[in-house]
């Protein structure tokens, strides 16, 4: 069961990052390019959690890349919210 559901959310993880790479397509706004880059990501580490077989997460690699995830969205925001010249 728990496979499972890490394949939903990797497939939803998915879904998001192409609808945020449509967005930054659209409006070239460097954000939702941040945002789908964190979103693919993500879904690529919960594939490798769902077939390292090791479903605790307790490899630390699996933590790296989640916080690379999130230190994306925190420099797309840094980005989009600095001062321009």
């Amino acid at each position: 069961m728990i496979s499972f559901l890490l394949g939903a959310v990797s497939m939803a993880s998915f879904i998001a990052a192409l609808f945020f790479l449509r967005y930054w397509r659209d409006t070239r706004d460097s954000l939702f390019g941040f945002f789908a880059a964190s979103f693919f990501l993500e879904a690529g580490n919960r594939v490798l959690v769902s077939l390292s077989g090791d479903l605790t997460e307790a490899l630390p690699v699996l933590y790296t890349v989640r916080l690379l995830s999130y230190l994306l969205i925190l420099a797309g925001i840094v980005h989009k919210n600095r001062p321009r010249a």
